[in-house]
């Protein structure tokens, strides 16, 4: 029985060993995955920067398109109306000169 007893106790000894061990490694294992996430949650706020930097600067940059196409359209519309204008006037002279013709001899 002495040599089964220490057979056992070797046995023991090394089980405990053995679950050192695989504890050792559960909590190394939990550390990267904890790592991991506290990386991955940082690259997520990095990444809602970037995306919040790049709306910004996306709805700069429309609202410059907007006020250029405004701006031309507001132009374009000037030059129309006043062209519009002008021909109005011209032929409201011609009318006049059309009128008076008829009317004096």
């Amino acid at each position: 029985m002495d040599a089964s007893s220490r057979v056992l106790s070797e046995l023991a000894a090394r089980e405990q060993a053995l679950d050192a061990k695989i504890e050792a490694a559960r909590t190394a294992a939990q550390q990267q995955v904890q790592a991991a996430e506290a990386q991955a949650a940082q690259i997520l706020k990095d990444a809602e920067g970037r995306i919040q930097a790049m709306t910004a600067a996306h709805e700069l940059e429309v609202d410059g398109e907007v006020q250029a196409i405004r701006s031309q359209a507001q132009t374009q519309a000037s030059t129309q109306a006043q062209a519009t204008r002008d021909r109005a006037e011209g032929k409201l002279q011609q009318a006049i000169e059309t009128i008076m013709r008829a009317v004096l001899p």
